[in-house]
């Protein structure tokens, strides 16, 4: 893949094939004529991306043919202030699931990643200067220009939060501060276009080239959402999942208006097959194997029926299935399976199976009131003979009663002093009459039954917060709900690794001095 050779004329006509739409396209043929083209095309890091996404793929596999400069801009500042469905420590993991599996995408359709540069939002949109211009901005625009600019995308209710107004504003300036000449997005994104078309000079910036993909049918229906499941086939769904998701897909015998699965060959698998073709596999009786060497035959066949969606669907599968089947690998590993469960964790249901609201009902381990404690005394539960009462000094005023069921797995003596691992924001509750403030974390097995309280770095001070390396930001919430089962919901997921770290979803669970460990218990649970 390369631009060797390719005169201004044969760049343009590969940057600009199958788009539906160029704003400022005399300057795009100015810049060919002296130059390479730097374009960018950011994404949200919010839902799964799915195959649609071989789209936007099959693009930029153009604009590098065409010795492009291409920025992919993962959007994380943008997917945070849409209505803040995800908090930072999420959307951290995102970022890199969305890095990987884009990459992913990338080498499975033979693009070589060398050529392409990667940023996050954040790594510029905090600064002192992108901040200032954000602030010109807001001195420029009008509400109304703000929400007729977002329409499209941002997602349009009666009273607008102030960060969907803010929304295109950044997007405008991600092209200066970037510094590419052209964006690429879908033609959804044309008033955001505009917008920055408009608004980038009055702050002293050049307008920029606008290139616009069409809004392509989704496989499985008028349009593909990460949100809606039915209507999406993920990139890492099984070949069986494809199979049955392609099946309900919209193919009407003859119709060639809004159906995905033709559209779906149109924009990725003609454009990205190496020969430039698309073979229907048909039993000898309905005629046998057919190839096209251009989608406007295959339409013109689809459209007399001559070939039929019992036909095109396997096509389609079999193509689909070869694009996927790298992605798929790269994340079969037990590292990159601990990655998902941590950007995507599941949500927990409300009352008639909806899922709760993810900005605040988020299983994560941030919720957790995990603090470093010294048992500071131990004595036998006066009505249980597994149970110890200890008094905790946990930086507070006073210091808290928690009742362990310890006795006779750990010796009295060794707890006496003891500094350890404290979960601090349970329920209170009564054990055998005592009430237990708060709860010692041990590695704890059962067969045989054995357990020992973690560790904290040498040298942790009382009250010391202990958290989950990447889930280090955002506040424990001042009391776990006992309903909503937070505790119930994670405990599953810590355990301790091979070197006795303990760890969360494969995360290391830490304080600002180093790892928590136990002292000898590997691959055990942590409770």
């Amino acid at each position: 893949m390369g631009e060797a050779g390719l005169t201004p004329e044969e760049k343009y006509h590969l940057i600009t094939r199958n788009l539906q739409e160029v704003l400022q396209e005399e300057k795009l043929k100015e810049v060919l004529k002296e130059r390479d083209l730097k374009v960018y095309w950011g994404t949200a890091t919010t839902g799964k991306p799915h195959v649609a996404y071989f789209v936007p793929m099959s693009k930029i596999a153009d604009f590098l043919k065409a010795g492009c400069e291409v920025t992919i801009l993962f959007a994380d500042l943008h997917a945070y202030l849409d209505n803040m469905k995800a908090p930072w420590e999420l959307l951290a993991q995102r970022v890199i699931y969305y890095e990987t599996a884009i990459k992913a995408m990338l080498q499975s359709i033979g693009v070589p990643l060398d050529k392409l540069k990667f940023v996050k939002g954040t790594d510029y949109q905090l600064s002192r200067e992108y901040t200032l211009d954000v602030y010109k901005l807001t001195s420029l625009v009008t509400e109304h220009d703000a929400k007729k600019a977002g329409a499209e995308v941002v997602k349009q209710v009666d009273h607008p939060l102030l960060s969907g107004l803010l929304y295109p504003g950044l997007q405008a300036l991600d092209e200066e501060y970037l510094k590419v000449d052209a964006q690429f997005g879908g033609v959804d994104q044309r008033k955001i276009f505009t917008f920055a078309e408009k608004y980038l000079p009055s702050l002293g910036y050049t307008k920029r080239c606008h290139l616009m993909n069409p809004m392509v049918p989704g496989l499985t229906g008028t349009k593909m959402s990460s949100s809606e499941e039915d209507s999406k086939i993920d990139l890492l769904d099984g070949a069986s999942a494809v199979k049955k998701k392609l099946k309900k897909a919209f193919c009407e015998p003859g119709n060639v208006t809004d159906n995905g699965v033709l559209s779906f060959v149109k924009f990725v698998l003609l454009p990205l097959s190496e020969n430039g073709e698309f073979t229907v596999d048909r039993k000898p009786e309905n005629g046998g194997s057919i190839t096209f060497k251009d989608y406007e035959s295959l339409e013109k066949a689809f459209a007399d029926e001559s070939i039929h969606p019992g036909d095109l669907k396997p096509a389609v599968e079999r193509e689909l299935n070869r694009l996927m089947e790298p992605v798929r690998q790269v994340f079969q590993t037990p590292d990159m399976k601990a990655l998902i469960s941590r950007a995507y964790p599941p949500l927990p249901k409300k009352k008639g199976g909806q899922a709760a609201n993810a900005a605040s009902e988020e299983i994560s381990p941030v919720r957790l009131d995990l603090r470093v404690g010294r048992i500071i005394s131990v004595e036998k539960h006066p009505d249980a003979d597994t149970l110890y009462v200890e008094k905790v000094d946990l930086g507070e005023e006073q210091p808290r009663t928690v009742v362990s069921g310890l006795a006779g797995l750990v010796p009295m003596e060794t707890l006496q002093d003891y500094v350890g691992v404290f979960l601090c924001n349970l329920k209170p509750q009564k054990m055998r009459g005592i009430e237990s403030q708060a709860m010692l974390m041990c590695a704890s097995i059962d067969d045989p039954r054995c357990v020992e309280p973690l560790v904290p770095p040498e040298g942790s001070a009382v009250g010391d917060r202990v958290f989950v390396e990447n889930y280090n930001t955002g506040s424990p919430d001042e009391r776990l709900n006992p309903k909503k089962k937070i505790w119930e919901k994670l405990q599953p997921d810590m355990k301790t690794s091979e070197e006795c770290v303990a760890q969360w979803s494969g995360n290391p669970i830490m304080t600002k001095l180093g790892l928590v460990k136990s002292k000898s218990m590997k691959n055990a649970p942590i409770k």
